[in-house]
């Protein structure tokens, strides 16, 4: 139950500034976050983990369990006082001052370490949870445009239809018009069935098997940057939750290395012990019968073998090292992978721009063209022609939408951001 608290607090506080962000934006994107966050095996399997390690720093910290032992005499001691019959002694042992600190402190910075790959593993289901979602929206808007494409197709044949029935046109410019609207057919049933392996996947993200209707906006905002590469340069080392994760794991070999240098030192128990005294029956004599009580008896664990202890030390100093390692090897990957980002986030910049001019620039030559065919009926193979070149104009302006946010999105979790 106390676990269960913990993560219900944890995963509350997640999804109040989910909420939040939501009501600021009113994306509907923030309310299938939300949804992933809650439900989505993997990410509570981490956060277990790091549950698991929070309950292991109280059993650092504690001190060695005492000892007790129950001494019965097979044949009674004769003392003066009388015949002992048994006794019981009671042990505390206590090492080396400082050493529970530093294995609570080791603990505590594996524990941060497991918190870090709870975020990252977060970081990871939100990047992959938008990205399935901009792939949906690029479907969608493409359905939509070939939707579009077809009804203004099946204008430009009715305009052929009626040159054809006036003797002004021919009858191929109706049968080019029938191929277009054959394949943009085509195309679009290939496009609706492209939907059930994303929905799939974005039930497999959300963990539900419901057949979830994702919304989308008719027109997707773009989001840009207006931090430099440099400063994002500089966030990924600074703020990605890896690389604080094994920055955590040094920590934790650096008290891990204290600790096993502090086991080879002098270790201390203090106890108790009690005798039982039987009384004597042959004489009479002061204090006979009376229980014999020592305190303390003081007792020191002496670290002899110490190639042990020697072993210990450079086991954690080489897991250390390994550890160090792999953090700059990882820097090193996530700074490469930020540079060919920020190189693909331009690029898609640069496209959004250049379709929205070479749209505007199609409509006014289909414009131009049909309106020749209307009234000369000629270059009626150039309206399709150009017809085609809008509608790949429309599609790439809404791929690059998506790749501009996906590529948005994607440097975020570089740099262990969320929008």
């Amino acid at each position: 139950m106390k676990l269960m608290n913990k993560y219900n607090w944890l995963i509350v506080i997640l999804l109040f500034a989910t909420t939040v962000r939501a009501q600021s934006t009113e994306d509907p994107i923030d309310q299938y976050l939300k949804v992933a966050a809650e439900n989505n095996p993997e990410l509570r399997s981490i956060f277990n983990q790091y549950l698991s390690a929070l309950e292991r720093m109280p059993q650092a910290k504690a001190l060695p369990d005492p000892t007790a032992m129950f001494n019965v005499f097979a044949s009674p001691v004769e003392t003066r006082v009388g015949a002992q019959r048994f006794g019981i002694s009671l042990t505390q042992a206590f090492p080396w001052f400082g050493q529970l600190k530093s294995q609570e402190n080791a603990v505590a910075q594996l524990a941060k370490a497991r918190y870090e790959s709870f975020e990252e593993a977060k970081n990871k289901l939100f990047f992959n949870v938008r990205g399935t979602y901009y792939d949906l929206y690029v479907l969608v808007a493409a359905t939509n445009i070939t939707h579009e494409n077809i009804r203004l197709l099946q204008s430009f044949r009715q305009l052929a239809n009626v040159r054809l029935e006036a003797a002004t046109g021919s009858a191929v410019d109706l049968l080019r018009v029938e191929m277009d609207l054959e394949e943009l057919q085509n195309q679009l049933l290939y496009l609706e069935d492209s939907r059930i392996p994303i929905q799939a996947r974005f039930n497999e993200l959300l963990n539900t098997n419901l057949p979830m209707e994702i919304i989308v906006p008719d027109t997707l905002a773009t989001i840009a940057f207006s931090e430099t590469k440099n400063v994002l340069l500089d966030s990924v080392v600074a703020q990605n939750p890896l690389l604080k994760s094994f920055e955590y794991e040094i920590l934790s070999m650096d008290a891990e290395i204290d600790v096993a240098h502090k086991m080879g030192l002098p270790s201390f128990s203090l106890g108790l012990a009690y005798t039982n005294v039987s009384p004597r029956t042959d004489v009479t004599m002061p204090e006979n019968g009376k229980d014999a009580l020592i305190f303390p008896q003081v007792g020191v664990r002496i670290p002899l073998y110490r190639n042990k202890y020697q072993s210990m030390v450079k086991e954690r100093e080489y897991l250390k090292t390994s550890i160090s390692d792999r953090k700059e090897n990882k820097e090193n990957e996530l700074k490469t992978a930020l540079e060919k980002v920020w190189r693909d986030y331009a690029d898609a910049v640069r496209r959004v721009a250049l379709n929205h001019r070479l749209i505007r620039l199609a409509y006014q030559a289909l414009d131009i063209l049909v309106a020749q065919y209307s009234t000369a009926g000629r270059d009626f193979e150039e309206i399709l022609r150009m017809d085609r070149q809008l509608l790949r104009y429309q599609l790439e302006l809404e791929k690059a939408r998506a790749d501009q946010n996906t590529f948005v999105a994607q440097i975020n979790y570089l740099t262990g951001k969320q929008l």
